[in-house]
């Protein structure tokens, strides 16, 4: 599914929206530095966001056998003994988990550390989600025919870029880019 986001006042230029079906997984593919604990699977039905959730993975696993305060619990020993941030996610689909940034980690981060947390998650759940998505520019092309007087017109891609998680800020790159483009190319005419 293509989705023409853009076009120019002049039909000349446009920037459509295409899922990327190869996205890396950015908890495998970018360094982070967020852990993750993956506390339900629904029975081995999703995997582990993190393979081995961290320094405070054994921490969890002494009460996570608490159904009903595991979270609360882990959450507070975190934040008192540690100065660590956590939050949880509970997707519509997906395993729950908890996120976690450790003081240390936190420090030097130069934006709120609960903000940087979240991102992590956002980027993590778009790309389970498949909602990643690449742009590609393209320009009219026209084409007359050497022997006789037919013409026609056809999309020729000038610029891509993929691997852009979640639908805004791919749309918000695309028209960017877009808009780059065609600056360049009246800069240059």
């Amino acid at each position: 599914m293509d989705n023409i986001i853009a076009t120019t006042t002049d039909n000349r230029f446009r920037v459509r929206l295409v899922p990327d079906e190869y996205a890396r997984n950015p908890r495998e593919d970018f360094d982070h530095l967020a852990h993750v604990i993956t506390i339900d699977t629904h029975l081995g039905q999703y995997a582990h966001i993190d393979k081995d959730g961290g320094p405070f993975a054994e921490a969890w696993d002494r009460v996570s056998w608490n159904r009903w305060r595991g979270v609360a619990i882990f959450t507070r020993w975190a934040r008192i003994f540690h100065g660590a941030i956590v939050i949880e996610s509970r997707p519509a689909r997906g395993p729950v988990s908890l996120w976690y940034l450790l003081r240390e980690d936190a420090e030097d981060l130069g934006m709120l550390p609960e903000a940087y947390l979240d991102a992590e998650r956002t980027e993590y759940e778009a790309w389970a989600e498949g909602d990643v998505y690449g742009y590609i520019v393209e320009e009219a092309v026209d084409w007359l025919r050497a022997d006789a007087d037919d013409t026609m017109s056809t999309w020729e891609e000038v610029d891509s870029c993929w691997g852009h998680y979640g639908y805004g800020w791919a749309a918000a790159q695309a028209r960017a880019a877009l808009e780059a483009h065609t600056s360049k190319t009246m800069l240059a005419a």
